[in-house]
């Protein structure tokens, strides 16, 4: 390394390599999908197909089965995209998932019901504090995806605007 022999001190260079391989997203690269396997309650995040990260999840109050209408407590089933950033979010920080698509309003129009929408993976509330990790033990939310204040920084660092997500039972 041409930086050592020009004066730069070995001993931070091992250091330096450290920091790198630690910084959010720099031992993977972007991740280009995000697979949600709601029976396991976990997300993982892959790149070229390879799992780099997954987490624990939290659902909806009747996780089983996709959402059909506003208020059914459903996270939806399907193939969607993550298309823009909450930072303003009720749930500490959030990216909303493009549910409703065409194909869930033409099916809740055909029922004469609202498909709901406001799809997210977001955070918890910011007084979860110590009950963060018993908190995901359970499925509490209205229908979204819910990780760890902690989890949603790291999903947010590593996670691009415009990334494919797949939920799935």
């Amino acid at each position: 390394m041409s930086f050592i022999k020009s004066g730069f001190p070995r001993a931070l260079a091992p250091l330096l390599i450290g920091a790198f391989l630690l910084m959010p997203g720099a031992a993977f690269g972007e991740i280009d999908r995000v697979l949600v396997d709601k029976s396991q309650r976990k997300m993982f995040l892959l790149k070229k197909s390879e799992i780099v990260r997954q987490f624990t999840i939290a659902l909806g109050g009747i996780p089983k089965g996709h959402k059909k209408q506003e208020g059914d407590q459903k996270t939806p089933e399907g193939v969607y995209v993550l298309d823009y950033v909450n930072e303003d979010s009720d749930f500490y920080r959030s990216m909303h998932i493009n549910y409703p698509n065409a194909l869930d309003r033409e099916e809740a129009a055909s029922r004469g019901v609202d498909p709901g929408g406001m799809i997210m993976v977001h955070g918890q509330k910011d007084n979860a504090g110590m009950y963060s990790g018993l908190l995901q033990l359970f499925d509490w939310t209205d229908g979204c995806i819910a990780l760890s204040n902690s989890e949603m920084d790291e999903f947010l660092s590593l996670v691009p605007v415009g990334t494919e997500i797949e939920i799935r039972w």
